[in-house]
């Protein structure tokens, strides 16, 4: 299996905090803080898609990228209510 990076550094832990934490409040069920939730995985995602892309992990990449656009959705619909 050929890998695309050379070390994993501290954003990278920094990205998988970040997207714990916004699971973990969105898992929470507690709809005033569902904003909250999906904005942080906003960040998250934002961070991934920049990993997948600087890895030539285009696959990644655009997962990431399509859960970037639906937890923006999900964000805007959230701070409508």
């Amino acid at each position: 299996m050929k890998r695309y990076y050379k070390n994993i550094n501290g954003w990278r832990w920094l990205g998988f905090f970040v997207a714990m934490l916004s699971v973990t409040i969105l898992s929470a069920a507690n709809i005033s803080t569902q904003w909250v939730g999906w904005s942080l995985s906003v960040v998250a995602c934002v961070m991934w898609v920049y990993f997948g892309y600087k890895d030539k992990d285009y696959a990644r990449a655009c997962m990431e990228l399509m859960y970037l656009l639906l937890s923006m959705r999900a964000t805007y619909n959230w701070l409508q209510i």
